[in-house]
């Protein structure tokens, strides 16, 4: 299973492509989509669509996993990345990708097994399990990369999660 996860963010959008064979996760790539302060904010968000969808198209992957929006008490940066983020999911939509999103809780769940894990440790989990030498940076990449791996470490059980609701249980 080839796994795109996104870190959603309108000045730095970070992505990480991972295969998942087996329980082992191999990298593909990853980087940062990134807008500069001075562009109109459609212009930026055009930029992001337009770059994610060549992301899409170069890596093909199965499923995408993004973060779900933090709150954050300044409500207009809120709206802002919520808006970059509907932008992400617009393209991965428009490509026919399955999209699961997961909360910053979950994501530190799937890697570290504890919903409050330093931020520190999120990316040395990241760096381990895909055998790196270095955290990736910016942050946005390493957190879209654990984005990815959280996927892949709740795919099993979410589909026995929605075989047992299918039954109707």
């Amino acid at each position: 299973m080839r796994i795109l996860g996104i870190d959603p963010g309108y000045a730095i959008l970070g992505y990480g492509i991972v295969d998942m064979k087996g329980n082992r996760f191999s990298v593909c790539g990853y980087g940062a989509i990134t807008t500069d302060s001075s562009m109109e904010m459609p212009d930026r968000l055009k930029h992001l669509y337009t770059n994610l969808m060549d992301i899409i198209q170069e890596f093909e992957p199965d499923v995408v996993s993004i973060e779900e929006l933090f709150f954050n008490t300044n409500s207009k940066t809120a709206i802002l990345v919520g808006q970059a983020r509907g932008v992400a999911i617009l393209a991965c939509a428009n490509s026919g990708l399955e999209i699961r999103e997961y909360t910053p809780l979950e994501i530190k769940m799937g890697l570290a097994g504890y919903g409050r894990a330093e931020k520190k440790q999120i990316q040395f989990m990241v760096k381990t399990i895909l055998n790196l030498n270095e955290v990736p940076k910016p942050d946005d990449t390493a957190d879209a990369l654990a984005a990815a791996i959280c996927h892949g470490n709740c795919a099993g059980h979410l589909s026995k999660v929605e075989r047992y609701k299918a039954l109707g249980k």
